[in-house]
C-alpha cells in the first residue's frame, strides 16, 4: 500500500505541472497522513506529534480499542482528507486517480476480511487524523505566500530571468496524457542530440489556480517560499551552505573562474554526460520532479529490499520531511542572495550566443538546489537502509535507460554534477547544495525518532 502511493505520487505530480517546491510540501503532509494513519493501529511506531513544527498533537486510536480499526484503513482514511484538500483545484483526471486508487487499496484490505465495526471505525478515526493535518498545515504560512507579489532586485550580480518563452513550447498539448511521436525527431533521446525544451510545460491550467498553480518558467518560481515554515529544521537558515564567491565580471577572478568551468564543461560534454544532464533534469510538466524521482527510488527500494509497512512508512515520511525542508532552506538562501545564473553571466561576458543543455530554471543561482534535496534524501536514506546499490528505473517513461549505482550517496552525487554539465549551475553551488543538503539529513535523522530505523 505505501509503496503504490510513493510510486503512483510521482505521475500525479507530473500531470499536474507544479514546481518543485510545492511538490515537495505537498508530498510531506500526505506522507505524514498516511503514516500517522498506520501509526495509529501500529505499537511499533511512533507518533510524529511532539517531533515536528506546529504538530502539538493529533487524535489516537482510544486505548483498548484495537479491534475496532484497521492501520491501513485509518492510513487510507487519513491520507484521503488530506489530499481532498490539498488536491482541490487539481485536474479531474488528478482527483480521478487519486480516488481510485485509494477505493482500490481499501477494497484489497476488505477482502481480507476487516470487521464493519472496523471499517466504520478506522474512516472516522482517519478523518480526525486528517482534518488535524490539514488545520496543522494551514499554519505554515504558504496561504499567505499565494497573494504575495513579488518584484526582483536588480544589479549585475542580480539573477535575471532571461529565458524565452519559446524555450518551453510542448510538442503536444492535452487535458491529462502527453501523446510521443517517435517519428517527430524532436522526441527521441539521442546521443549528441537529445534535447528537453520541447517537453517542459503543457496541458495548461487556468489563471485562477492558486495552491497548485503551474510552472511560470518566464516568472519567479515561489520567491517567498524560504518563509514557509520548515517541518524539522528549527529556521529556515538553521542549515546554510558556505557563501558563495563574491560577484566579479573581471577575467581572472574567483567568480570568472567558476563561469569558466560551467563554460568549458559545455564545450567538452560527450554523448554520456549530457544524457545523465537530462536523465536528471526533473523539470516540472516532464517530469515527476527531484522530490518525485528520489520517491520513485524509494519505492523501487520496498520492492528490492522486501520492506515491511512500518519501514516503508518510516522511509516515505523521512525523505519527504528532509526534502521539504531542503526547498525550504535552499530557497531561502537563493532569494536572500539573488545570484546571476550561468547562462546570463557567460552570454553577458564570455559568448552571448552560449546555450547550455538544460533550460535554465526561473529562479536565482546559489545553492543548487537539486544537489540540496539530493543530498538531504540520500542521507536519509542510507541511514535507514544502508549502502545499497539499486537500479533506478523512474525515467523509462521518458526515454531513458534504466541506470545503476553503487549506493543513494553515488546517485546524489551524479544529480549534483549533472547540474555543472547542464550548465545551469557553477561547481560552487554543486558543492554548497551538497553540504546544505547532508545537513538538512542529519536534522531530521536527529530530531524525528520513528521506532525501527536503523542509525
Amino acid at each position: 500500500m505505501v509503496a503504490e502511493w510513493m510510486q503512483n505520487y510521482y505521475g500525479l505530480i507530473r500531470a499536474e505541472r507544479i514546481s518543485p517546491p510545492v511538490a515537495a510540501r505537498v508530498l510531506a503532509y500526505a506522507s505524514v497522513a498516511l503514516y500517522e494513519g498506520l501509526a495509529a493501529g501500529t505499537p511499533t511506531l511512533r507518533s510524529l506529534a511532539g517531533q515536528l513544527n506546529g504538530l502539538d498533537s493529533l487524535p489516537a486510536a482510544a486505548a483498548g480499542g484495537g479491534g475496532r480499526h484497521d492501520p491501513v484503513l485509518v492510513a487510507l482514511s487519513s491520507q484521503e482528507v488530506v489530499l481532498d484538500e490539498l488536491f482541490r483545484e487539481a485536474l479531474p483526471s488528478t482527483r480521478a486517480a487519486l480516488a481510485q486508487l485509494t477505493d482500490s487499496l481499501a477494497q484489497a484490505r476488505l477482502s481480507l476480511g476487516v470487521s464493519e465495526e472496523a471499517r466504520t471505525g478506522s474512516a472516522e478515526l482517519g478523518r480526525r487524523i486528517g482534518e488535524a493535518v490539514l488545520a496543522w498545515s494551514h499554519g505554515d504560512g504558504f496561504d499567505a505566500t499565494r497573494a504575495m507579489s513579488y518584484a526582483p532586485p536588480t544589479g549585475e550580480a542580480m539573477w535575471l530571468n532571461d529565458s524565452r518563452r519559446d524555450e518551453y513550447t510542448p510538442q503536444n498539448l492535452s487535458a491529462a496524457t502527453d501523446l510521443v511521436q517517435f517519428d517527430n525527431p524532436t522526441a527521441r533521446l539521442q546521443a549528441g542530440a537529445a534535447g528537453e525544451r520541447t517537453i517542459v510545460a503543457n496541458r495548461p491550467k487556468a489563471d485562477t489556480v492558486r495552491t497548485l498553480k503551474t510552472l511560470n518558467p518566464t516568472g519567479a518560481t515561489e520567491p517567498y517560499w524560504g518563509t514557509i515554515r520548515p517541518f524539522v529544521l528549527s529556521r529556515a537558515d538553521e542549515c546554510l551552505p558556505p557563501a558563495h564567491v563574491p560577484f566579479s565580471a573581471g577575467r581572472g577572478s574567483a567568480f570568472w573562474a567558476e563561469a569558466e568551468s560551467v563554460y568549458v564543461a559545455s564545450q567538452a560534454v560527450g554523448s554520456e554526460e549530457r544524457l545523465i544532464a537530462l536523465y536528471w533534469a526533473d523539470n516540472p510538466g516532464q517530469s515527476g520532479t527531484p522530490v518525485g524521482h528520489w520517491l520513485s527510488i524509494g519505492s523501487q527500494m520496498v520492492s528490492q529490499l522486501g520492506l515491511s509497512a512500518e519501514r516503508a512508512a518510516e522511509l516515505f515520511v523521512l525523505a519527504t520531511l528532509a526534502q521539504a525542508d531542503a526547498f525550504v532552506s535552499a530557497w531561502h538562501v537563493k532569494y536572500r542572495d539573488n545570484l546571476i545564473r550561468p547562462n546570463t553571466y557567460i552570454r553577458r561576458y564570455m559568448n552571448p550566443r552560449w546555450e547550455p543543455t538544460l533550460v535554465t530554471p526561473a529562479f536565482p543561482e546559489y545553492p543548487s538546489a537539486h544537489s540540496v534535496q539530493s543530498m538531504a534524501a540520500a542521507t536519509v536514506m542510507t541511514a535507514l537502509l544502508g549502502p545499497v546499490a539499486f537500479d533506478d528505473s523512474t525515467n523509462l517513461a521518458l526515454g531513458h535507460p534504466v541506470r545503476r549505482f553503487a549506493n543513494f550517496v553515488a546517485a546524489a552525487d551524479e544529480a549534483a554534477q549533472s547540474r555543472v554539465w547542464g550548465g545551469i549551475h557553477y561547481p560552487m553551488a554543486r558543492d554548497g547544495g551538497k553540504d546544505q543538503g547532508r545537513c538538512i539529513g542529519g536534522k531530521v535523522l536527529e530530531r524525528v525518532k520513528v521506532t525501527s530505523q536503523a542509525r
